[in-house]
């Protein structure tokens, strides 16, 4: 249900900006300095606070070509030094997302290092991709979470960005398969692929049938367009607006967070009357 949303970011309709991490060892275009790394995540963590984001969310952006399902033992231990950093040095809510697809070793990552949250892109969707079939990973990533005894949140995207479900599938069909029989803690809702909005009479949708379970968005989302959005939502992902000229190779710009933040606020004090 939404509450634990609002209990967790200690606010209405929060925002969570994306941490994109440089290429990890073992990726072809690590740089060789982890010192690189550690330092970029760090300065646009930091950048993302300053701006007034409600939290925040460590992904392994720059991996490409990704991996379909299981990473390596080397972006785990990375992945777990840059978010313990991250959640000791910015007091926000911190989440995990291993691309394309390592569920387990989000939530493992996650529960080592104090993170609250995962995000997990094929959780019951299967998906057809640049990286072949993936395969959902709920009863797998729910074992594990209970396995580990921890309270590690879920959010799972439905009909996820830079991908296509393998049969048609109905966005309802989705959202129950989620929801009821994966028991997502919240769901997310993207555009085709990054930094393009969904569609917004799905998310408007998406919102009557979700039985109450939270809705993100999690792509395409701008100063002109964020109102529109969180009527219907009750969070929002955002990683390419918050980037200098809105590129998203590029650094964290505060003032485009901060741009973004003030309508986000003006949503929410609408929200009050």
């Amino acid at each position: 249900m939404v509450e634990w949303v609002e209990e967790l970011f200690e606010v209405t309709k929060p925002v969570i900006g994306v941490v994109h991490l440089k290429p990890l060892p073992g990726s072809p275009f690590f740089s060789g300095s982890l010192e690189e790394v550690y330092e970029a995540a760090l300065r646009d963590a930091k950048a993302l606070y300053e701006g007034g984001v409600d939290g925040l969310i460590v992904e392994n952006f720059n991996d490409y070509p990704f991996l379909k399902s299981r990473v390596g033992p080397e972006v785990i231990a990375t992945m777990s030094a840059i978010v313990r950093d991250i959640v000791k040095e910015v007091r926000l809510p911190v989440g995990v997302n291993v691309l394309r697809n390592d569920g387990i070793a989000a939530i493992a990552i996650a529960y080592a290092t104090g993170a609250s949250y995962v995000r997990i892109n094929a959780y019951t969707d299967v998906l057809v991709t640049e990286q072949g079939i993936v395969e959902p990973c709920a009863a797998e990533a729910l074992r594990y979470r209970k396995y580990l005894s921890c309270e590690v949140k879920v959010l799972a995207d439905i009909l996820c960005k830079h991908a296509y479900p393998l049969v048609p599938l109905r966005l309802e069909e989705a959202i129950f398969n989620a929801v009821i029989r994966g028991r997502a803690d919240a769901i997310i809702i993207t555009g085709e692929r990054t930094g393009i909005e969904p569609n917004l009479m799905e998310v408007k949708k998406a919102k009557e049938v979700t039985s109450g379970t939270p809705i993100f968005v999690g792509s395409g989302l701008r100063p002109d367009n964020v109102k529109e959005y969180l009527k219907y939502a009750d969070g929002a992902i955002v990683g390419t607006w918050f980037k200098k000229g809105g590129d998203v190779s590029r650094e964290v710009d505060v003032k485009r967070v901060r741009e973004f933040m003030d309508k986000v606020r003006e949503v929410r004090k609408w929200g009050r009357h």
